[in-house]
Order: C-alpha cells, then sequence, then structure tokens
C-alpha cells in the first residue's frame, strides 16, 4: 500500500514558515534604535572611558580625525591610537558595540572640497580613512563636512561639493567594502549632516543615503540661525512664540529630508547635551522672541546647567509646550539660555518612535557627566 504524499511534511513546511514569519515580525518589532554617542579626543585630550557607559549606547562616533591634502589622518597618532584601543576595548561590556571615525567637524572641514574634486584624489582620501578603520579593528567611518559649497568656518568650497560630495560616498563605500573582502567584517558608513533644508540644496541627499546606513541630522544650533532674536535652539517643532520667514525644527527637517528621498528608516535625530545662551534687550518676554543685544551669555553642558542653573542663582526654568523645548530666562540679568533636558529628549525619543526613525545621536558625551540625559535616552528607547 503506497503512503500519502507526504501530506505530514507539508504541514510541517507550513507551520516553520508561520513560525519563521512570526519571529521575523517580532524581531522587527523589538529591534533596537540606534543610540549614537559622539565622543570627543583630538582638542580635548584623551578620552575618559570611565565616564562612558557602553551599555547605554549602540554606536560611539570618535571625533575628530583630520582631513589633510586629500587624506584622512589623525591629529595626534600618540592620544588617538590609545583612544582608539580604550574604546574597542569596551566592547567586552557591550559586544555589540560599534567604534567609528567622525572625519571632520565644524572647524575640521577647511580641506575636504580638494580632497574629493578628482577620481584621483576621492581614492585616496577614501582608501585613507579604510585604512585607518582596518589597521585599529574599527567599525566604520561618519562624515561630518559643515558644509558642501559652503564657507563654514573657512572652508574651500566650490559648486562641484554637491556631485563630489556624493561621489565620495560612493568611493568611501567601494574602499571600506575592499577592507571587508580581507577582514570578513561589515563595516558603516555614515554622515552627520545639517539638520536644515539649505543643506538639502547643497548636496544629493536622495543619491547619498544609496551609500550610507545612517544619516545623523544635527537638529541643533538653530539659534545660530537668527541674529536679532532670542530662539530655540534644538527644538522638536515650530515655536507660536515667535515668527520667523522659515522656521526650522525636528519635524520640519525629517519632512524636508524624506521629501529629497532619504528613507525615515535611515535617519537619526540629534540632541544637543549642550545650551546656548545669549543676552536681550528686555525681560517682557521671558527671554524667549526678544531682540538679542549682541551680547553671548553663558550656555554650557547640561549638568551643569541642571546643577547650577535651573531655578537657581536668578534663572527660571520654562517649557514651550508647541515647541517641545525649555529654556532658561534670568530677568535681572537679562541672559536667555536655550537646551535639551528629559523633558524634551523624552518627546524627542516619542517622536522617532512614532515616525519609525532609526534612533537618536547626540553631541557630545563629556557635556554631560552624570548622564541625566543618556539615562533619559536608554530608559525611553529601550526594549
Amino acid at each position: 500500500m503506497r503512503s500519502p504524499k507526504y501530506p505530514a511534511r507539508k504541514y510541517l513546511f507550513s507551520l516553520l514558515f508561520l513560525i519563521a514569519c512570526s519571529f521575523s515580525a517580532f524581531a522587527q518589532k523589538n529591534q533596537k534604535h540606534v543610540i549614537i554617542g559622539y565622543v570627543t579626543g583630538s582638542n580635548h585630550g584623551f578620552v575618559d572611558t570611565a565616564l562612558v557607559d557602553p551599555q547605554k549606547l549602540t554606536h560611539i562616533n570618535y571625533a575628530f580625525v583630520s582631513c589633510r591634502g586629500n587624506r584622512a589622518v589623525l591629529s595626534r597618532p600618540a592620544m588617538d591610537t590609545v583612544n582608539f584601543k580604550n574604546l574597542v576595548a569596551m566592547k567586552k561590556r557591550n559586544r555589540d558595540l560599534k567604534v567609528l571615525i567622525s572625519i571632520g567637524g565644524w572647524g575640521g572641514c577647511r580641506f575636504f572640497s580638494d580632497a574629493v574634486l578628482t577620481d584621483t584624489a576621492r581614492r585616496a582620501f577614501a582608501a585613507s580613512a579604510a585604512a585607518i578603520v582596518g589597521k585599529y579593528n574599527l567599525d566604520g567611518v561618519d562624515i561630518d563636512w559643515e558644509y558642501p559649497d559652503d564657507i563654514g568656518a573657512g572652508n574651500i568650497y566650490r559648486i562641484d561639493d554637491i556631485h563630489n560630495y556624493t561621489l565620495m560616498f560612493k568611493e568611501l563605500r567601494h574602499s571600506l567594502d575592499s577592507v571587508t573582502r580581507i577582514t570578513h567584517h561589515t563595516y558603516l558608513l555614515t554622515a552627520a549632516v545639517g539638520g536644515f533644508k539649505r543643506f538639502l540644496l547643497q548636496t544629493e541627499m536622495g543619491q547619498v543615503q544609496r551609500y550610507l546606513d545612517y544619516i545623523n541630522l544635527m537638529t541643533y544650533d538653530y539659534s545660530q540661525d537668527s541674529l536679532h532674536m532670542a530662539i530655540h535652539h534644538t527644538n522638536l517643532y515650530p515655536s507660536k512664540k515667535y515668527q520667523l520667514p522659515h522656521q526650522n525644527s525636528v519635524e520640519q527637517t525629517v519632512i524636508d529630508f524624506e521629501a529629497a528621498g532619504v528613507p525615515a528608516s535611515k535617519m537619526v535625530v540629534g540632541i544637543a547635551f549642550y545650551g546656548r545662551g545669549e543676552a536681550v534687550e528686555d525681560a517682557a518676554l521671558n527671554g524667549l522672541g526678544s531682540k538679542l543685544t549682541g551680547e553671548r551669555a553663558r550656555g554650557g553642558g547640561y549638568t551643569y546647567l541642571k546643577d547650577s542653573l535651573i531655578n537657581q542663582k536668578g534663572f527660571k526654568y520654562y517649557q514651550d509646550k508647541d515647541a517641545k523645548a525649555p529654556y532658561l530666562f534670568n530677568p535681572d540679568t537679562k541672559q536667555f539660555v536655550t537646551f535639551d533636558d528629559e523633558w524634551s529628549v523624552q518627546n524627542k525619543c516619542k517622536f522617532v518612535v512614532k515616525n519609525d526613525l532609526a534612533g537618536v545621536m547626540f553631541w557630545e558625551y563629556s557635556s554631560d557627566p552624570k548622564e541625566y540625559l543618556i539615562k533619559e535616552i536608554d530608559k525611553d528607547l529601550k526594549h
């Protein structure tokens, strides 16, 4: 007598398929958001790894490696190499931690335009960056070019930067993949980008994103755009307390980048671990929206702000509910301070989850040594 045509096997395959689909959906639903922390070396000395908690991070971007001529080079080799060793050693406490070099930074972008001007220059630059990653057992490259086709902090710049920015990432991806063939390790390529619409007019982000794993939106320093009025520097939504022709915000940046062809799944929202201070002319509006005097006031890292200024020394704490942004104002000295705190960070993390964004990043770890904000991020994005 012939047996049935494998009905049990058929049902087993169906069951396994359903289990696999369910597991995949569960894994995707519970996938961690990235938490990328910029950690400084170079101009700040050796990284004190005792103050960095790798279990609350998915990525560390080491800032900064320099761009000189058409090469990526270590600014201070003796110090940088020790920092690399110590940061990589932190993987013993978090085996999934990734450590990347960040090349450039404000004040470190002068030679990017020359470095990527020709095919030959781009190949040499990309190869030098990949070589650093391979030599020191790192996990990838982050480019912080502030900004293509823009003078920034005194950069060489030209209209060619717009397309060469794209070609640079294409060549970097190729060079990192070449190292992969030797080491069998997959390398990340990311970018820190201006969190404002002008950046999109000076780049081809719809093409650039194809080569990138994550795009770190620098959604802070917005107060730099206003020379006459005290405004938020890292607001989630537009404020209704002042009027500008174009008001920057995290929300608007995400909308603009998505319209430019950048997938939400690659966007990482920037959080400021520091505040910016300004002096205003009068106390009528509690600082926000007031006319600036042109003089700076002290801001500082969040640990300092929380421990020393919030509702202390004449400073009163306020929340702009519409913008989801806090600020301080001292009516006696007429000093205004704009910053991120636990409340605004919580709202940014909710925004990331709601909009299926990749996660958050922040500048910079040492600005909050008591870890008030990283603890909030960890709580809000932990699964």
